[in-house]
């Protein structure tokens, strides 16, 4: 007796769903979304800020490279950051010319994310401490840098 041959299964359907009823999972936001954004990248957008209104008023600044660190660790020769000696932990240096390197500002982002709380107080930190490495850098005093310097 011949029996009938079952038809053959249809190749499986891939999935749209999965196997509780939901949608394929995707990123929580897009890119362009400040939640898509990291802690890192994030505090240096507020160096840049700070960086760009001095630069309106300090056009000299164009010529500095302005550099953000996890924390301080080492000198420019590779030895102990000499800032370290006093026990302070500093929150931005100015590193002048040298060989083939620009004047640099650079600012230490944990140290700065530690003595802030929220987002507005860790801007106007960074832009403290900006200006006080500006005016450390051109010779001057930080309230001829930014007249709003310490008001805020």
């Amino acid at each position: 007796m011949d029996s009938p041959v079952p038809p053959r299964p249809a190749e499986p359907r891939p999935r749209r769903r999965d196997r509780h009823g939901r949608g394929m999972r995707g990123p929580i936001a897009p890119p362009q979304v400040p939640l898509s954004v990291s802690r890192g990248d994030a505090f240096v957008d507020l160096v840049y800020d700070s960086r760009d209104r001095l630069e309106r008023r300090w056009p000299q600044l164009a010529q500095v490279d302005f550099l953000v660190l996890e924390v301080p660790g080492f000198g420019p020769d590779g030895g102990a950051d000499p800032l370290l000696e006093d026990d302070v932990v500093p929150l931005g240096r100015v590193l002048p010319a040298a060989d083939e390197y620009r004047d640099r500002i650079v600012i230490y982002r944990r140290p700065v994310e530690i003595r802030t709380k929220g987002r507005d107080e860790r801007a106007l930190l960074v832009h403290e401490v900006v200006v006080e490495q500006v005016a450390e850098l051109l010779g001057l005093a930080p309230e001829s840098v930014d007249p709003r310097y310490g008001q805020e």
